[in-house]
């Protein structure tokens, strides 16, 4: 049998796709930034017809590109123009297997959206916390590959840090299984932390297991206006003192990233009487009562206003004025893709560095490119910024986009300079892998070839993304 007779009879003729206008949709990714060809698309349903997929393509050395929701930003779950790759979707391994509300954990396969892991924790009474904008269409399996981060990493952590155990496939096609709901295991080499965060490159995560909590109690938002970020981190640090873990989020965007919000989601407008030039976004998670919430973030923007800090804040008064003022903050890359094109970053440094890093960097790209507008955004809670860079008023896409090679090593530089990280929560993927050559150490790339050597020795597990 040819490659794909084999595919069809591990997964079924109509789950191995490779007409034209059926393949499309997995070709391209999210941001119409990359656009590969493939062999055929294959949808298994089974983590027992996942590795006799992946058994098949490392017999004939045929590339695998893992996907799950298509909702990456670097190009990480998209094949190259040779057409050699078979893309593995795995949106039909979409079942929660377990869930164990005394061990606080739930068990779910990769292609589960994440806010149905979400939605079936909390039928449990749990909580499963990792939140980000694109939680109805991006998969746990996804997450993971990128250790994916979200609005809670300041309480809860990475998705690293939410799981417990893996079922991976391997470029082999033997099955890993570490579905083990353990908070200890101390018994040799962590495995699982290799597959979390590799972008496919080292196998097919396939389900795993994951932290839950109890369900706060209370929950409260609040959006302060800011005069810059340095106010900010003192908002920041005043939160930490009076709420203490009960504070799960805290975000920062500018005024721009507000108006571009307002001009291409009407219905959402700023609910304060003034503008700032920057906002700060809590949000407080309790476990007493949504008045002891309301009470927390009342003393937290009290004694900022108190203090300076804050020129002017508003208080969520109802679940729907939560997420109105949420959806402030999470429309913020829809918008921006609306109003054209720009320079993505996805970046972190310590956060008691935000402040000089953006004023220096924002001051240095003025230089390089006057009239250049800042979208810059994040998750100040735990250093991770979104810092994009807009083309100034007039100045043709093609113009602009020449000079995104400088405008990377412009920024890059700069985060390298005050010892951060050129990828805080997007990945590497295709879109900087040149650049992760660049500022990782020798010695780092070294250790990261002799592990994707050592495990994947064909080369086949999505190549040409991350090493």
């Amino acid at each position: 049998m040819n490659l794909i007779d084999q595919l069809q009879a591990a997964v079924g003729a109509a789950h191995v796709l490779i007409a034209s206008d059926e393949t499309a949709p997995y070709l391209t990714d999210w941001r119409r930034r990359y656009t590969g060809r493939a062999r055929a698309v294959v949808r298994p349903a089974t983590v027992q017809e996942v590795a006799a997929v992946v058994a098949t393509c490392a017999a004939s050395g045929t590339p695998v590109v893992p996907q799950g929701g298509n909702t990456g930003l670097v190009g990480g779950a998209t094949p190259d123009e040779s057409g050699r790759a078979i893309v593995l979707s795995l949106g039909r391994m979409n079942r929660t297997r377990a869930i164990d509300p005394l061990n606080n954990t739930i068990t779910v396969e990769a292609g589960c959206p994440l806010q149905r892991v979400q939605e079936a924790a909390a039928a449990a009474g749990r909580l499963f916390p990792l939140s980000l904008a694109a939680e109805g269409t991006a998969t746990i399996g996804g997450n993971l590959s990128t250790n994916a981060g979200g609005t809670q990493v300041l309480r809860y952590g990475n998705a690293r840090e939410l799981t417990l155990g893996l079922e991976v496939v391997l470029p082999s096609g033997e099955v890993w299984n570490g579905l083990r709901g353990l908070r200890k295991d101390n018994t040799g080499y962590d495995l699982r932390d290799l597959f979390i965060g590799a972008e496919g490159t080292l196998g097919v995560i396939t389900a795993a297991c994951m932290k839950t909590f109890p369900l706060p109690r209370g929950q409260g938002t609040a959006l302060l206006a800011v005069q810059a970020v340095d106010d900010a981190l003192e908002v920041l640090a005043l939160a930490q003192s009076l709420a203490g873990p009960a504070l799960t989020g805290f975000e920062l965007f500018s005024d721009l990233c507000l108006q571009l919000v307002e001009r291409h989601f009407p219905p959402h407008r700023s609910p304060l009487v003034e503008r700032a030039p920057f906002y700060t976004l809590l949000q407080v998670s309790d476990h007493a009562s949504d008045a002891h919430a309301a009470t927390l973030l009342q003393d937290i923007a009290g004694q900022a206003m108190d203090r300076a800090l804050a020129t002017d804040a508003v208080l969520a008064q109802s679940v729907a004025q939560a997420r109105g003022l949420w959806a402030l903050r999470e429309l913020i890359s829809e918008a921006q893709a609306s109003e054209g094109k720009n320079v993505k970053h996805d970046i972190s440094v310590p956060i008691s560095a935000i402040g000089r890093f953006v004023h220096e960097t924002d001051t240095a790209l003025v230089r390089h490119m006057p009239g250049v507008r800042m979208v810059t955004f994040g998750h100040l809670g735990d250093g991770n910024l979104h810092y994009n860079v807009s083309p100034p008023a007039g100045l043709a896409e093609g113009d602009f986009l020449a000079q995104q090679p400088a405008i990377y090593r412009l920024v890059h530089d700069q985060v390298m300079r005050y010892g951060g990280s050129i990828s805080a929560e997007h990945g590497i993927g295709q879109l900087k892998r040149e650049e992760n050559r660049r500022y990782k150490a020798p010695v780092e790339l070294a250790l990261m070839r002799s592990i994707k050597d050592a495990i994947d020795p064909l080369g086949i597990m999505n190549p040409g993304k991350v090493v």
